[in-house]
């Protein structure tokens, strides 16, 4: 008969992708390097556009992440549009990153009803799954307790997710500003109850929590509204928006004053830009890395200093 885990084995399994992402963070920095094989890309690089081509720019780009960037994120749709090939160079470039010790961030922003979107701790957290990743993006807008079940699956595997609270396209602002009319959060913004219910997969977990996030850069003009403090959140941030879609450094430390080491910035296209040359795409991520850790070391900074004058 096999014998339950304990209460301290089962919190290490459940904080084991903050940990680990923790670490990566501490170790190469706050930069997530987003795997993006568009249209465009792939024939200002001479491949051609298809799922060959997607593959073979995955694993270039992956060269140029290792040691430099804390996790690497792959956006499913740019491998989905070609099929069963796309599926299969996503499973290979997933492999790659996993032989690398690269960590990996799966951005399918799914969301459902628990009983359809229960397989996805089959595709994606389960040890012997070929699409086996550290974390992915969930959609929570069936509402935020409907994906409970899969964080449960994600954390008892030690992997992680990321919830999109307030997302980096304008017009999700009406959306997720909008005040709630009833239930736990009632009077409160559909992006606060989001960020609070997420937070609460985090209690009892030491140092940065396996429930993450997604918290856009360009966001700054309407943060107040939406009542989230990004700085009372335990687990990891991801943050898209950075460069290519208009956020600079002031837009991080804006948007994450206060933060104590959680945020992770996403950059895809920009650094995308620099390729195919090897170090040419290794000397962008270099820079651009050491930009998102002062711009983000700053923001911590004037958190520190408003706490300071209080």
């Amino acid at each position: 008969m096999t014998e339950r885990p304990s209460q301290p084995e089962m919190l290490a399994k459940r904080s084991d992708f903050g940990v680990r992402l923790s670490n990566s963070m501490a170790k190469y920095g706050p930069l997530c390097i987003g795997i993006d094989p568009h249209r465009k890309i792939l024939t200002n690089w001479g491949y051609n556009v298809d799922a060959d081509g997607a593959e073979m720019f995955s694993m270039r780009m992956l060269q140029a992440s290792r040691g430099r960037a804390a996790a690497v994120k792959f956006q499913t749709s740019m491998f989905e549009r070609y099929g069963s090939k796309g599926f299969a160079a996503l499973e290979r470039v997933l492999y790659a990153a996993r032989q690398m010790g690269i960590i990996t961030i799966v951005d399918c922003l799914r969301g459902g009803l628990p009983t359809t979107i229960s397989a996805l701790s089959d595709v994606y957290f389960k040890k012997d799954s070929p699409m086996l990743a550290d974390a992915i993006t969930l959609l929570p807008y069936y509402g935020a307790r409907s994906i409970s079940p899969l964080v449960e699956e994600a954390l008892s595997n030690g992997r992680g997710v990321f919830v999109a609270s307030l997302t980096s396209n304008q017009e999700g602002a009406s959306l997720q500003t909008a005040i709630r009319q009833r239930g736990e959060y009632e009077g409160k913004t559909v992006a606060y109850g989001i960020a609070s219910c997420a937070q609460k997969f985090n209690e009892g977990c030491t140092g940065m929590g396996s429930v993450g996030l997604i918290v856009g850069a360009t966001i700054g003009q309407w943060m107040k509204e939406s009542g989230v403090d990004p700085a009372s959140f335990s687990g990891p941030i991801l943050s898209p928006g950075y460069g290519w879609q208009g956020a600079e450094a002031k837009d991080l430390k804006t948007v994450f004053k206060g933060t104590k080491g959680n945020v992770l910035v996403t950059v895809s296209r920009f650094i995308a830009s620099h390729g195919p040359d090897i170090s040419q795409l290794s000397m962008a991520t270099e820079s651009i890395s050491l930009d998102i850790r002062q711009a983000l070391l700053e923001a911590t900074e004037e958190g520190q200093d408003d706490d300071d004058q209080d």
